[in-house]
């Protein structure tokens, strides 16, 4: 479930929600009872865990041996 950021028109009050994406938006500041405005996020980014990504882990296993016998034939 993705949290959205709300703005009232109000008084200014920023406050975030985490709600479900079929769940109706919040149209009601709870500090003043204003009118509310969901903000645009910059969308959901990566979340890296464990150890991190190398950069061997998604090439292509017959060109990084082409790439190998080409740097052994250069030396």
């Amino acid at each position: 479930m993705p949290t959205y950021e709300y703005k009232c028109k109000k008084c200014g009050h920023m406050f975030e929600v985490f709600q479900s994406m079929k769940d109706e938006p919040i149209k009601v500041c709870p500090k003043c009872k204003g009118a509310v405005k969901r903000l645009i996020g910059p969308g959901l980014t990566p979340i890296f865990k464990g150890t991190g990504f190398y950069q061997t882990d998604y090439k292509n296993k017959e060109t990084s041996s082409s790439a190998k016998k080409a740097s052994k034939n250069a030396s």
